[in-house]
Order: structure tokens, then C-alpha cells, then sequence
């Protein structure tokens, strides 16, 4: 026991910062599994609770939406609860909400305690990173981040394959119970483990403190909405849909009205003077679009595998997996390498690995191999790693360790905003690039052609020695000659939207060059 305890505390009685890191990082990858894990399951939960499957989707779009709105506000929690108290909060309510939504008896009950969950996980990601940054020294920061990195690498990579083999093999509820005895054992190591730090100084009405209830207002009507238009917009046709030009409506009044307000305020409640510091704000723009092409890519493939290859759930995870494998990998010697290696140049090695990596999957037919999709997947993972890290260190390598906390939570905002970006960009390019080349080819059939003849009675001939009759051979015949049209088409839709996201990243590149340099030594720079 005593030896246990050596290795969790040193002679000072400080914690040793990787017991710190695991603890936080156990809630948070919980956190961000339960952003994909329930797609799969979506059919079995509408189906067990008598819904439709379009109303099921509000499963997803509860949580994202309750998600989206807590996120900015992480920081404005932590310093008035004090920044351990409101994460353990966090946590209790994720865990009570999982729990709530395994027992969910109805559709109506099961959103309700997703927006719940969704609320408590908000505050995990940007509080972890915050405790991260601050019990890690500058030189090991790299290091302390590889363990958040790959929780938010890999948890959304590992999420649809999970659930998938979960609500096989047992029940759609057990998605949701996985979550508790990780919550509790989190919830028992962060009461013993962690602590604020010196420079935290918590605010209180006795204080002063005035609570921002305009501010709150105005980013939760902004963000919600602009949440629901994005993950519905596709399914509702977008703005040719009333329910979306609300939404839209409200996004735009809601964000305009809160940017104005918030800069106005003393003290707002989301600080977004922040983004007047070059570093931060470049550095967000280079998190939102690491969001937009990581959560694009990973809808992307599994689609792909499955609807045009015809693989299996099992397999076209086992095409997903060793990616998130590479990225376990790399983390840590990314992490090393930032303390070594100015950030910038680690971000844009990684943007252009993860652009070849695109443009290779470009590249790719109806008759790809899972060698090669395996490879290319790897591939962009090893790119991956390097953008993570990276662009967090550059993020803060200026900012004050009192705004940590704030700069956490607009940080990690601009990633889950830009995965809703992306994930809503490709499957709607899927669906509008699919029908524009289906036209496209379609006027390039021609029944009078001597090849389409010959294919027809040649798929006859075979039909019917099968047992067809030749009127029924004949229409199986245009039937498939209709589905190779379909195939081919989507497969182009595929092949452009992998073009659009590696040309993102490459387009990211030249704004990497207006970043200041910030200094990989040991301590040069305060990078709280």
C-alpha cells in the first residue's frame, strides 16, 4: 500500500501528474464516445420505444445541442464553483443521466435525459484540458496533452463500431450503462486526487459577482440553433424547409446579439477578447477545422465501406480501428516532439500528411481493396496525431493562466463545431454530388448503344437460365444496370467530398505562417 502511494505522491505530497491525467481523461472519453456511439443503435431504440426513425434522431440532436450550449460556458462555471467542484459536478450529472437514459420507458424521456447528459459532458473536455495545463510543467505539457489527444482522437473513431456491437450482442441500453461504473470511479479519484490551483481565485455573490443572464441567454439560443440546423438541415432539405429558416433566424439573432453583448460586458460570461490574441484565435481556426475534417472522414468511410462495399458493421470497424491505434502511438511522441519542435511546423507537417492521405482515398474505385482503405485510414491517422497537440500548445503559448479556463472551453467549442460542420457539409454533399453524377451518367446511357444492348441480354441469358421468366429476366436486367448507375455515382460523391477535405487542410497551411513563434523550451513561454 505504501509503495501505492509513493508512486501517487512524491515526498512534497503533490500528485504525480499522469495519475492526474488518467483520472480526468477516463469521464471525458465517456464523454465524447457518447457523441457517436448511439448512431448505430438508432433504428433498435426507435423501434423498443415505439418512435419514428426521424423522430429518433433527436437522441443525437438533444445531446449535441445541450453539449454545444455548455461548452463556452465551462469556464464562467469553474471560476464561480471553483473549477474541481463544477467538474465532479459534471461528471455526477453525465453518470445520473446515463443511467437515466438505460432506464428511459419513452422517446420524450429518453431526449429529456439526453440533454441532461449532454449538459454534464459539456464541461468535461474543457475542464480536463484546463487541469491538464495546469499540472503539467511547460516542458511535459506536449506530454499531458497526448493523454486528452487521444481520448478525442480515438473515442469518436471507436464509437459507431462499439455501440454497433453493443446493441447487437445485448441491448441499446447498455450503451448508455457502460458510462456508470466509469463515472463513479472518476468521481472517486477526482474528490482525492485533484485540487484547484494557487491562481484560481473563485468568484461569489458576496463578492460582487453579477451573473450574466442576458450573456447565457443569447450563446444558448445561438448555439442551440445553430446545432439543430446543422444536424438537421439535410434530413429537413435545409432552407427549403420553414423549420430550418426558424432556426436559422434564431442562430443568427442569437449569435450577433451575443458577440455585441459579451464584448460590451466587464466581466462576460464567454471572454471573446480572447480571440484578439493572434495565436489563440488562429489556432482556433486551425481546431475548428481539424473538427471538420476528423468527424467528416469518420462518417465518411464506414458509409463508404458499407453502402458501396457491401462490408459488414465488424469489418469496416476493423478498417477504423488500427487508425486509433497510430494515434495512441504517436500522441506520446508528438508530445515530446512540441517541447523540441516549434508547434506551427509540427501542425503543418501534419495538414499536409492528412491532405495526402485525402487525396489518395480520392483516388480510390469500386474495387478498393481492405489493404488499401486500411492504409490509407493509418496514414491519415498519423497525420492526425500531429495536429492535436501541436495546436493546442501554439493556442495557449500566450494566454494568462487565470483565462485557462475560458480559452478551454472556446477552444474545444470551435472542434465540436466543427465537426457538426463537417459531418453536415459531406452528408449533404454525398446526397446533392450523388444525384448531379447520376444525371451526368445517366446521359451517357443509351438504350440503342450496342454496349448497353449487350449487357441487357447477356444479364437476360444468365437471369434465365436462374429460373427467371424472360419478361421478369428482362426488367432484373435494367434493374441492375440501374444499380451500377447508382453505385458508380455515389462513388463519385465519395471521391469529391474526399477531395473537399483534403483541400481544407491545405488551405489552412498559408494562415499557419501568421502565427507568432512560440518557443518549444522549457518555461520560455507561459503556455497555461
Amino acid at each position: 500500500m505504501r509503495s501505492l502511494l509513493s508512486k501517487i505522491r512524491n515526498e512534497k505530497g503533490e500528485v504525480n501528474p499522469w495519475i492526474i491525467a488518467v483520472t480526468v481523461t477516463l469521464a471525458t472519453f465517456m464523454e465524447i464516445l457518447d457523441t457517436s456511439i448511439a448512431n448505430v443503435a438508432l433504428p433498435h431504440i426507435a423501434g423498443s420505444l415505439s418512435a419514428g426513425v426521424d423522430e429518433s434522431t433527436w437522441v443525437l440532436t438533444s445531446y449535441l445541442v445541450s453539449n454545444a450550449v455548455v461548452l463556452p460556458l465551462s469556464g464562467w462555471f469553474s471560476s464561480l464553483l471553483g473549477r474541481k467542484r463544477f467538474y465532479m459536478l459534471c461528471v455526477m450529472l453525465f453518470t445520473a443521466s446515463s443511467f437515466l437514459c438505460g432506464l428511459a420507458p419513452s422517446l420524450g424521456m429518453l431526449v429529456l435525459f439526453r440533454i441532461l447528459q449532454g449538459a454534464g459532458g459539456g464541461g468535461l473536455q474543457p475542464s480536463e484540458q484546463a487541469i491538464l495545463m495546469d499540472t503539467f510543467p511547460p516542458n511535459k505539457r506536449g506530454m499531458g496533452l497526448a493523454v486528452y489527444g487521444i481520448a478525442v482522437v480515438v473515442a469518436p473513431t471507436i464509437g459507431p463500431t462499439l455501440g454497433g456491437w453493443i446493441t447487437d450482442n445485448y441491448s441499446w441500453r447498455w450503451i448508455f450503462f457502460i458510462n456508470i461504473p466509469v463515472g463513479i470511479v472518476s468521481l472517486l479519484l477526482t474528490s482525492v486526487l485533484i485540487s484547484d490551483p494557487p491562481h484560481m481565485a473563485r468568484k461569489s455573490f458576496r463578492t460582487g459577482l453579477k451573473v450574466d443572464y442576458i450573456g447565457i441567454g443569447l450563446l444558448s439560443l445561438g448555439l442551440g440553433s445553430l446545432q439543430i440546423v446543422l444536424d438537421k438541415g439535410q434530413r429537413e432539405d435545409w432552407f427549403a424547409s420553414n423549420f430550418i429558416l426558424v432556426f436559422t433566424a434564431l442562430m443568427v439573432l442569437g449569435l450577433a446579439a451575443a458577440i455585441v453583448w459579451e464584448l460590451r460586458q466587464r466581466e462576460p460570461v464567454v471572454d471573446l477578447r480572447m480571440l484578439g490574441e493572434k495565436n489563440f484565435l488562429l489556432a482556433t481556426f486551425a481546431m475548428f477545422f481539424l473538427g471538420f475534417v476528423l468527424y467528416g472522414s469518420t462518417v465518411m468511410l464506414p458509409l463508404f465501406l458499407q453502402t458501396l462495399l457491401g462490408y459488414p458493421a465488424t469489418a469496416a470497424g476493423m478498417v477504423l480501428s488500427p487508425g486509433g491505434l497510430v494515434i495512441m502511438v504517436m500522441m506520446p511522441v508528438v508530445g515530446l516532439l512540441v517541447s523540441r519542435v516549434e508547434p506551427r511546423w509540427l501542425i503543418m507537417g501534419g495538414l499536409v500528411i492528412n491532405a495526402v492521405a485525402l487525396f489518395g482515398m480520392a483516388r480510390w474505385n469500386l474495387d478498393v481493396d481492405f489493404r488499401t482503405a486500411l492504409l490509407a485510414r493509418m496514414l491519415q491517422s498519423f497525420g492526425m496525431a500531429f495536429l492535436f497537440i501541436p495546436i493546442n500548445v501554439a493556442a495557449f503559448a500566450y494566454v494568462p493562466k487565470e483565462k485557462t479556463n475560458n480559452g478551454t472551453g472556446l477552444i474545444n467549442l470551435a472542434r465540436n463545431m466543427g465537426a457538426s460542420v463537417g459531418i453536415a457539409t459531406v452528408t449533404t454533399l454525398l446526397e446533392r454530388r450523388g444525384q448531379f453524377h447520376r444525371q451526368i451518367l445517366a446521359s451517357h446511357v443509351d438504350p440503342l448503344h450496342p454496349g448497353y444492348r449487350a449487357f441487357v441480354d447477356a444479364t437476360s441469358q444468365h437471369l434465365m437460365v436462374q429460373g427467371s421468366p424472360a419478361a421478369q429476366a428482362s426488367a432484373q436486367a435494367h434493374g441492375l444496370l440501374d444499380g451500377l448507375l447508382q453505385r458508380q455515382s455515389t462513388m463519385l460523391a465519395f471521391v469529391d467530398n474526399f477531395w473537399l477535405l483534403g483541400v481544407v487542410f491545405l488551405a489552412v497551411i498559408p494562415f499557419m505562417f501568421l502565427m507568432k513563434k512560440a518557443e518549444p523550451q522549457a518555461g520560455a513561454v507561459p503556455v497555461h
